[in-house]
Protein backbone atom coordinates (compact mmCIF):
# COMPACT_ATOMS: atom_id res chain seq x y z
CA UNK A 1 0.00 0.00 0.00
CA UNK A 2 1.42 3.70 -1.04
CA UNK A 3 2.11 5.92 1.59
CA UNK A 4 0.13 8.97 1.70
CA UNK A 5 3.07 11.42 0.67
CA UNK A 6 4.68 8.97 -2.27
CA UNK A 7 3.33 11.39 -4.92
CA UNK A 8 4.32 13.89 -3.36
CA UNK A 9 7.04 15.98 -5.21
CA UNK A 10 9.99 17.49 -3.27
CA UNK A 11 12.86 19.98 -4.02
CA UNK A 12 16.03 18.07 -3.59
CA UNK A 13 16.77 20.30 -1.14
CA UNK A 14 13.96 18.64 1.29
CA UNK A 15 14.17 15.18 0.35
CA UNK A 16 15.67 14.45 3.55
CA UNK A 17 12.94 16.12 5.77
CA UNK A 18 10.55 13.96 7.37
CA UNK A 19 7.00 15.36 7.35
CA UNK A 20 4.50 15.35 9.62
CA UNK A 21 2.02 12.44 9.70
CA UNK A 22 -1.02 13.03 7.92
CA UNK A 23 0.84 15.47 5.47
CA UNK A 24 -1.24 14.63 2.11
CA UNK A 25 0.17 17.53 -0.42
CA UNK A 26 2.80 19.32 -0.85
CA UNK A 27 2.62 22.67 -3.19
CA UNK A 28 5.39 24.93 -4.34
CA UNK A 29 3.57 28.23 -4.91
CA UNK A 30 5.17 31.51 -5.04
CA UNK A 31 8.16 31.71 -2.52
CA UNK A 32 6.03 29.07 0.07
CA UNK A 33 5.71 25.29 0.47
CA UNK A 34 2.37 24.18 1.07
CA UNK A 35 1.79 21.35 3.07
CA UNK A 36 -1.87 20.17 3.23
CA UNK A 37 -3.67 17.78 5.53
CA UNK A 38 -6.92 15.68 5.37
CA UNK A 39 -7.80 17.32 9.08
CA UNK A 40 -5.72 20.00 11.22
CA UNK A 41 -1.93 19.69 11.94
CA UNK A 42 -1.00 19.77 15.24
CA UNK A 43 0.97 22.35 16.78
CA UNK A 44 3.70 19.35 17.23
CA UNK A 45 3.36 19.06 13.36
CA UNK A 46 4.36 22.75 13.01
CA UNK A 47 7.46 22.26 15.36
CA UNK A 48 8.48 19.10 13.82
CA UNK A 49 8.92 21.14 10.36
CA UNK A 50 10.62 24.37 12.30
CA UNK A 51 12.97 21.79 14.18
CA UNK A 52 14.26 20.46 10.57
CA UNK A 53 14.22 23.88 8.68
CA UNK A 54 15.63 26.25 11.41
CA UNK A 55 16.49 28.70 8.32
CA UNK A 56 12.82 29.00 6.84
CA UNK A 57 9.90 30.33 8.72
CA UNK A 58 7.12 28.13 9.15
CA UNK A 59 3.41 29.33 10.08
CA UNK A 60 0.61 26.60 10.97
CA UNK A 61 -2.94 27.25 10.08
CA UNK A 62 -5.59 24.26 10.83
CA UNK A 63 -4.76 21.96 7.97
CA UNK A 64 -1.98 24.17 6.51
CA UNK A 65 1.85 24.01 7.13
CA UNK A 66 3.58 27.08 4.97
CA UNK A 67 7.01 27.12 4.74
CA UNK A 68 8.54 30.58 3.46
CA UNK A 69 10.92 31.17 1.92
CA UNK A 70 10.01 28.32 -1.15
CA UNK A 71 13.10 26.03 -1.25
CA UNK A 72 14.86 26.76 -4.65
CA UNK A 73 15.37 23.79 -7.23
CA UNK A 74 19.02 23.33 -8.23
CA UNK A 75 19.41 23.53 -11.67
Amino acid sequence: MPHPTDGICIPEDLARVVWPAGTESALCTGDAMVLTAAGDFADADAEHVRRQLPARHVTHDGDVITIWPRPRLHR
